[in-house]
């Protein structure tokens, strides 16, 4: 189970804020190829932010791994 804490109001508008496009391009990317594939290609994007990378480069690098709106 996860602990339990109280996070900080500016940091949850901050988090929702930066997700929130994000999650309405998987939206619509799920009605053109498939929810797991719109799935997979926001969790990798929102990996590698996490990891430091800018959100556009990180859209542009997983963009690049797709081959046919496939990852393989």
């Amino acid at each position: 189970m996860y602990p339990s804490y109280t996070t900080p109001h500016h940091l949850k508008q901050e988090t929702l804020s930066q997700v929130g496009p994000w999650v309405q391009y998987g939206l619509n990317e799920a009605q053109t190829t498939s929810v797991p594939h719109a799935m997979m290609e926001i969790a990798a994007i929102a990996y590698l932010i996490g990891k430091g990378y800018d959100p556009r480069m990180a859209h542009q690098m997983v963009e690049s791994w797709e081959v046919n709106e496939m990852f393989y």
